[in-house]
């Protein structure tokens, strides 16, 4: 049925994992869906650490909303971006537009925080949320080892030769891993006065153990595959200052000076700036990060049209701990959303509040190394890879990504080969 017969107006901000699933679940409900996003295209974040290492390249992990959309027709696809909320009247205020709405649904993720030094910070250690900050760290990443070759100086290439990066979660330690394998296989034959596999990798984190959302015994698991691969983790440490010639680490009462161009940051998150404009404009209540509290179904207090999912939201209503900002809790909201609208719409009972059915946690250092946690089933090495492998290919959204990601893979287990090492945007 097309979207202007249909009376009922959902409006979903926001393209990412939360806000596809809410579209995609409510692809035969009597509603008039209209998703909107500054991207043309849903992004497979989780991945976005090997376009950053070369592994894959941006188009094999991005699907065109439109065309994962094309089969909803009672779906369109906005391509904007969200200014404002005028919630008296129910209007979503675009940039160039308004869009009405009846229930509104926020999935508009987060992004970095460098905990009060953004200015000073921020252009010297990228994060990997976006296509542009993947690209951006490759370039990087390739361009030290570069300089690095034709550098002299034994102190200055040294430099060059040091990574840090800062936070021992999932992303920073597949960043770590990723870049182990770089120096000591991808590039290890393809320089003539530098061995890559003399680059010093430091990872960061400011927990006793790295991925301190895993269990002891992974933890301890991971942090032996990171060595394996060169890695070298430093726990219980923070980093106190970032300039463009090195990094000061304080662990303790001791501070230590390294010396590096090469900074990434995978430490900490906050919240879109639409978490701001809910407090202003609906009174949301909001955490320290800047996620929106939300009611056991989602909802804003005191709004039951409107719906916080995804990364801005912070639900404490399972638990001591509120939900962790991964993809599956996304997926999970935004079906649980979808759902409940399409109950309200047709007159049915309201669901039970939402809660979240943890399938396991997974995270990967490289080849054959992996962890993965599925309630007292601890494993690691070469069933949790695989394990890692299989999961990530099936919850690519289209069958064109999922042959194009296997077949690269394949390509590059073989072959030990990154293919897609192109540095890109500047001058080295």
């Amino acid at each position: 049925m097309p979207t202007n017969e249909l009376q009922h107006r959902v409006v979903i901000v926001g393209g990412g994992f939360g806000g596809l699933y809410a579209a995609k679940s409510l692809k035969r409900a009597p509603v008039a869906v209209s998703v909107i996003d500054r991207r043309n295209f849903h992004l497979f974040q989780p991945l976005l650490y090997q376009v950053a290492t070369g592994a894959l390249s941006p188009g094999e992990i991005a699907s065109p909303l439109r065309v994962v959309l094309r089969n909803n027709r009672n779906t369109e696809v906005l391509l904007g971006e969200v200014t404002d909320l005028d919630v008296e009247n129910r209007r979503v205020i675009l940039r160039d537009g308004e869009a009405p709405y009846d229930d509104l649904i926020i999935a508009t993720g987060a992004t970095h925080f460098y905990f009060g030094h953004d200015e000073q910070w921020a252009p010297l250690a990228p994060g990997l949320k976006t296509v542009e900050d993947a690209t951006e760290i490759r370039s990087r990443l390739l361009v030290a080892f570069e300089r690095a070759e034709r550098e002299h100086d034994a102190a200055k290439r040294r430099a060059w030769l040091n990574f840090v990066i800062v936070g021992g979660g999932p992303t920073g330690v597949e960043l770590a891993g990723a870049l182990g394998e770089i120096a000591n296989d991808t590039l290890r034959h393809d320089f003539r006065h530098i061995d890559p596999r003399e680059a010093h990798i430091v990872l960061v984190e400011g927990e006793p153990r790295v991925l301190p959302s895993f269990p002891p015994d992974l933890s301890a698991k991971a942090e032996q595959q990171l060595i394996a691969l060169g890695v070298q983790a430093r726990t219980a440490a923070r980093v106190t200052a970032i300039d463009p010639d090195g990094v000061t680490v304080k662990t303790g009462d001791r501070e230590e000076r390294i010396a590096t161009h090469t900074v990434l940051w995978a430490a900490g998150v906050r919240a879109s700036r639409m978490g701001k404009v809910l407090a202003e404009r609906a009174g949301a209540q909001l955490d320290k990060a800047g996620r929106v509290i939300v009611e056991p179904d989602l909802s804003v207090k005191g709004h039951p049209e409107i719906f916080v999912i995804g990364d801005l939201a912070s639900f404490n209503h399972q638990g001591e701990r509120q939900l962790p900002g991964v993809a599956p809790v996304a997926m999970q909201e935004g079906r649980y959303v979808a759902n409940l609208i399409r109950d309200r719409v047709e007159g049915k009972a309201a669901p039970a509040a939402f809660h979240y059915f943890n399938k396991g946690n997974l995270a990967t250092i490289g080849r054959n190394k992996a962890v993965a946690e599925f309630g007292k089933l601890h494993i690691a090495g070469f069933l949790a890879w695989f394990t890692w492998v299989f999961v990530h290919l099936m919850y690519l959204v289209e069958f064109d990504n999922r042959v194009l990601v296997l077949t690269e893979w394949v390509h590059n287990y073989i072959t030990r080969n990154r293919g897609a090492r192109l540095i890109t945007g500047g001058k080295p």
